[in-house]
């Protein structure tokens, strides 16, 4: 019998095949998202040093029982770490999807962060 590989282990296949291409500098760090059912995170991310720079999820105070895993969600996280990433001296990112397809919630996310002035 042939068993179907679960959708995470093809995530996580995914994010290493593009985790080879993408990497965060000093000067143009990765934003990186990953998404759970109930809550969406986002890093912004050196990869030079391993260090987070910026944070943000709907677990942060000012979200936290506004939102949760929907769309709403991701929009206002994508709001939040440009905000945050601004304050930093943030401008610039490249943006890491986490292998997950881009529409929906990644989707709503990223189109924030660049509404918030984000460039990517």
């Amino acid at each position: 019998m042939i068993k179907k590989q679960s959708s995470n282990v093809s995530r996580l296949a995914r994010h290493a095949r593009v985790r080879k291409k993408i990497s965060g500098t000093s000067e143009v760090p990765r934003l990186c998202v990953y998404r759970s059912l109930k809550n969406i995170y986002v890093q912004i991310i050196d990869d030079t040093v391993g260090k987070t720079l910026v944070a943000a999820s709907t677990l942060d105070a000012e979200l936290k029982g506004n939102y949760g895993g929907n769309k709403e969600a991701a929009k206002a996280v994508g709001a939040s770490i440009a905000k945050k990433a601004i304050d930093a001296g943030i401008k610039k990112v490249v943006f890491d999807r986490g292998g997950y397809v881009y529409c929906g919630r990644v989707a709503e996310l990223a189109e924030a962060a660049r509404e918030g002035g984000l460039e990517f």
